[in-house]
C-alpha cells in the first residue's frame, strides 16, 4: 500500500520569479495524480522490468513477452481507495516469497519511472531549467574558448566600455569647468597676470590629459574582436548564474511538493494461502465423486435391466464377460 505524491499548486516564490519562463515550462494536465501513478504501475515499462527481474517468461512458461505480460496482468491487482486515495498492489504467485518481492518491486520500479518523468509542476520546471542550464553552460564554455583565442591586450582593458566612459566624462567635466573659470577671470584680470597664467596652464594640462585619454580609448581593430568576445562571455556568464539560481529554487519546490512515493505498508510474505481454498475444493471434489459414482451405479443397473428384458442380450453379455475373464 503506497501514498502517491500530491500535485501542489504554483504558490512558490520560484514561479513568481520565473514569469514568462514558467509558462514555457508548462503545467501538469488537470487530472488525478492518483490515477496517473496507478496507470504507471500497469505500464509496459514497469511490467517489462518485473519480467526481466524475476525471469517471469521462464517461470510462467511463456514463449513470448506478450504472453508473460498477460499472465502477470492476471496475477497483479492495482486498486485505488475511494476514500483515502491510497494505491494497493496485490500479487498472486505459487511462491509466497516471490509474491511479496514482486509487490515491493512494483514500488521500486515506479520510483525509477517517476524520477525520469516530470509529473508535477515543480518537476516540470526543474526539468525545463535543467535543460536550459545545460545549454547555457555549453554556450559559456564556447564563449570562454573564443575569448581566450582572441588574446589579451592592455589597450582592450583600458577601453573597457563602462570604465572608459566614466573616466572620459569626468575629464571633460574638469576641462569645461577650467574653461569657465578662465573666462570668468579674464573679465577682471589681464592675460599677463600670474593668476591667469596659472589657470591657463592648468587648462592646458587638462586638455592634454583629455587628448591622451581619447587616444587611449580609441580601440584598435585587433582589440575590437576581443571586446565583442568579452561582452559575449559576460552575457553567458550572467545567464548561467540566473538559471542556476532558478534551478536550485525549483529543486527546493520539488522537495516541498512531496515528490517521493511513500510506502504505507510494505508487502510481506503471506502465511495463509489465498487460493485455492482447500476445504471448498475438498467438498466440491467429494460431491463430484459421489455424483459420479451414483451415476455409474444407476447406469449399470439400467444396463443390466435392459439386458434382461431384451431377448438374446443376456446371452451375449454373458459370453462377453466369459471372454473378458479368460483374457
Amino acid at each position: 500500500m503506497i501514498l502517491p505524491p500530491q500535485q501542489a499548486g504554483a504558490g512558490s516564490a520560484t514561479a513568481a520569479s520565473l514569469g514568462a519562463l514558467a509558462a514555457l515550462a508548462g503545467a501538469a494536465p488537470a487530472r488525478s495524480a492518483i490515477d496517473q501513478y496507478a496507470s504507471l504501475l500497469r505500464s509496459d515499462t514497469v511490467v517489462d522490468q518485473l519480467i526481466e527481474r524475476f525471469d517471469l517468461s521462464h517461470v510462467y512458461s511463456a514463449g513470448k513477452r506478450s504472453n508473460a505480460r498477460a499472465e502477470l496482468a492476471r496475477r497483479v491487482r492495482v486498486t485505488i481507495g475511494k476514500r483515502d486515495g491510497l494505491i494497493t498492489v496485490e500479487v498472486d504467485d505459487h511462491d509466497a516469497n516471490r509474491a511479496a518481492d514482486m509487490a515491493n518491486a512494483h514500488v521500486e520500479e515506479l520510483r525509477r519511472l517517476s524520477d525520469r518523468l516530470a509529473l508535477s509542476e515543480a518537476q516540470q520546471r526543474r526539468v525545463f531549467l535543467e535543460g536550459q542550464l545545460s545549454q547555457a553552460r555549453g554556450r559559456l564554455a564556447k564563449a570562454q574558448t573564443d575569448l581566450q583565442a582572441t588574446g589579451f591586450s592592455q589597450g582592450a582593458l583600458r577601453a573597457e566600455p563602462r570604465a572608459a566612459a566614466d573616466g572620459y566624462a569626468r575629464m571633460r567635466a574638469e576641462v569645461a569647468s577650467a574653461e569657465v573659470r578662465l573666462k570668468a577671470m579674464s573679465r577682471s584680470l589681464t592675460d599677463t597676470s600670474p593668476e591667469m597664467q596659472q589657470q591657463q596652464a592648468m587648462l592646458d594640462g587638462l586638455r592634454a590629459q583629455l587628448a591622451a585619454l581619447e587616444r587611449a580609448t580609441t580601440v584598435p581593430a585587433k582589440d575590437t574582436d576581443y571586446l565583442g568576445k568579452y561582452r559575449e562571455f559576460k552575457l553567458h556568464e550572467t545567464m548561467v548564474e540566473l538559471f542556476t539560481r532558478q534551478f536550485e529554487a525549483a529543486r527546493v519546490d520539488e522537495s516541498r511538493d512531496g515528490g517521493t512515493i511513500q510506502v504505507v505498508d510494505a508487502a510481506t510474505v503471506p502465511d495463509v494461502r489465498s487460493g485455492p481454498r482447500r476445504v471448498l475444493s475438498g467438498l466440491v471434489a467429494a460431491i463430484a465423486a459421489f455424483l459420479g459414482w451414483a451415476g455409474y451405479l444407476v447406469a449399470r443397473h439400467s444396463w443390466r435391466t435392459q439386458g434382461v428384458r431384451v431377448p438374446g442380450r443376456a446371452e451375449k453379455l454373458e459370453r462377453l464377460r466369459t471372454a473378458l475373464r479368460r483374457r
